[in-house]
């Protein structure tokens, strides 16, 4: 590369030196665009287009699938491996971002975090389409972010701003998008909702599922089991996910779960134990899931992953695990360095692309950071806007005595 620098100098040098306009025409045309094809054939000869990457960490495992068994590689993409890659660090710069500013305490109240579980949200939105749903749990800044809401609209819902996801009304918990039904505060309340949303799909016949997020905290509850049992008597388009992340707030799985092979769970419901890690696992599990859930009805994926910070931002996660268990997990299961290590390992990508993802993945951080403290807060006139789709016919909606009114919207 230093010889065709040299080079190009040389030549546009001695341009330069002969004819002034002629020389800057040259020397424009040579930066435009031959410096850009070199650069692109270099590239082309030190990495590849696509290459076949190996799941070295846990096995699928499988509950009534017998006959089916999933690959235990996966042919990767040049462009997969950069797109994953830069879709994983930006949720994790996001996430250490929301846990600064709520330390600043410009974020108030519940913050949950993603840090450590990013290869799920990534991988199974791989396969999803657009107009496939999600609903999930309170851990949700991945997922809305994933599901096609911007940093900036994320970052300035949690600091309660205009410009927020809900328009500052939501907070960490309640965040929505396009198919994204939440951010859900109640502990497994999102499961039979998520069934309601895959009956939606069954009716209209679109051909698309649902995928209906908890974790390993809320899984003897009742009402998931309710749900299991009416998603496979009406053979519903539905994908039930456990991201099992270790820890139901504070307690261990196995000192909350008699039964901790979650994938299990669903008893008349094929499951799959994934290594929710490895983002390629996650993806080709999904594909499977998908396509099963489409002509056969639920199924259920367990992801086994592991959440670095505590269950809230008001928890220090340090007081039922030691910290090193979480440097461990840090060095050994990391979705994003191990990932990293991989693709560069496969000369998919240069060490020189990730650092340029990581730099501009920065400053998009950085700049809706900015955004996100200074934004203008909803004004009071929103208080009780957008309550009912199909609006109140004029009629005032009443405040938290008989003499406060608020205007709403109409019909939606």
């Amino acid at each position: 590369m230093y010889k065709h620098k040299k080079y190009i100098m040389a030549v546009s040098a001695s341009l330069l030196s002969k004819s002034s306009s002629v020389g800057f025409s040259l020397l424009k045309c040579i930066k435009e665009k031959t410096v850009p094809a070199l650069c692109t054939q270099l590239r082309k000869m030190s990495t590849v287009d696509s290459a076949e990457y190996k799941f070295l960490g846990q096995p699928y495992k499988y509950h009534n699938l017998e006959g089916y068994e999933l690959e235990n590689s996966s042919v990767l993409t040049r462009d997969d491996a950069l797109l994953f890659y830069k879709q994983m660090v930006t949720i994790r710069r996001m996430e250490q971002e929301a846990s600064k500013l709520y330390k600043e305490q410009v974020i108030r109240g519940f913050c949950h975090l993603y840090s450590g579980q990013e290869a799920c949200c990534v991988g199974m939105c791989a396969t999803l389409s657009p107009d496939d749903s999600v609903i999930t749990a309170y851990r949700a800044h991945g997922w809305t972010l994933m599901k096609g809401r911007t940093i900036h609209q994320v970052l300035a819902e949690l600091t309660g701003r205009k410009t927020g996801c809900t328009q500052g009304k939501g907070g960490s918990m309640h965040m929505y998008g396009h198919e994204f039904y939440g951010g859900n505060g109640i502990v497994g309340a999102q499961v039979p909702l998520g069934a309601g949303v895959a009956l939606a799909h069954q009716y209209r016949n679109n051909g698309h599922v649902c995928v209906s997020l908890y974790g390993d905290g809320a899984a003897n509850q009742g009402q998931i089991f309710e749900t299991f049992n009416m998603a496979a008597l009406w053979k519903l388009p539905s994908i039930f996910v456990i991201e099992n992340n270790g820890y139901g707030m504070g307690t261990p799985a196995n000192r909350a779960s008699y039964a901790t092979e979650f994938y299990t769970r669903g008893d008349y419901i094929p499951g799959i134990q994934v290594d929710g890690n490895c983002i390629l696992s996650v993806r080709e599990a999904s594909k499977f899931a998908v396509n099963w859930a489409k002509n056969n009805g639920p199924i259920l994926l367990e992801l086994n992953t592991y959440r670095y910070f505590g269950h809230s931002m008001s928890d220090p996660g340090t007081s039922y695990r030691s910290r090193d268990e979480i440097q461990e997990i840090r060095q050994k299961r990391d979705p994003i360095t191990g990932f990293k290590e991989r693709i560069i390992a496969l000369n998919l990508v240069t060490a020189p692309e990730i650092k340029e993802i990581d730099q501009s993945v920065k400053k998009e951080i950085e700049s809706a950071v900015k955004l996100a403290r200074t934004d203008p807060e909803p004004p009071r006139e929103d208080m009780a806007m957008y309550i009912y789709s199909e609006g109140t016919n004029g009629e005032l909606v009443r405040g938290s005595d008989l003499f406060t009114t608020f205007e709403t919207n109409g019909k939606m």
